[in-house]
């Protein structure tokens, strides 16, 4: 049997530490600024307070007349959500707070993972923010 031999333990530099730190909080205000602007796009009114608490009553009707025990466990994840989105109701998204996080975060975020003006814009992003972050329009060029 062949010996294995011995590795030694390898550290991270501090400068290594402080890069990976630095990506995952552009990761993260990347994430929170996509996930608003989606949230800001949904069709349809707004819910209100008793609209959901009249929903969350209504199905609970449901789900202590049903019978069927697949159609039960889909009316209770049912209630479950109105009541997650009656508890976050009150919370409101400060668009403008995340908008200026990502445009300090973009650019850098956008040339270390590849991403182009045409994704941004396709995931939703306005033109105006990424102008304002420095990411240059780019033409698609097709292969032939």
């Amino acid at each position: 049997m062949a010996k294995k031999k011995a590795t030694a333990s390898r550290k991270m530099t501090a400068e290594h530490k402080a890069a990976l730190a630095k990506g995952r909080e552009q990761g993260r205000v990347v994430r929170e600024y996509l996930a608003a602007l989606n949230e800001e796009k949904k069709p349809g009114r707004k819910l209100d307070a008793d609209t959901l608490n009249e929903r969350i009553t209504q199905t609970q009707e449901q789900i202590d007349a049903e019978p069927d025990p697949a159609k039960r466990v889909d009316l209770i994840q049912k209630r479950l959500d109105y009541e997650e989105k009656l508890a976050n109701i009150g919370e409101s998204v400060d668009l403008e707070s995340l908008e200026k996080d990502f445009v300090k975060a973009a650019k850098e975020y956008s040339e270390r993972k590849g991403i182009t003006y045409s994704a941004w814009r396709e995931a939703g992003v306005p033109a105006a923010v990424l102008k304002d972050a420095g990411i240059p329009r780019t033409r698609r060029t097709s292969a032939a």
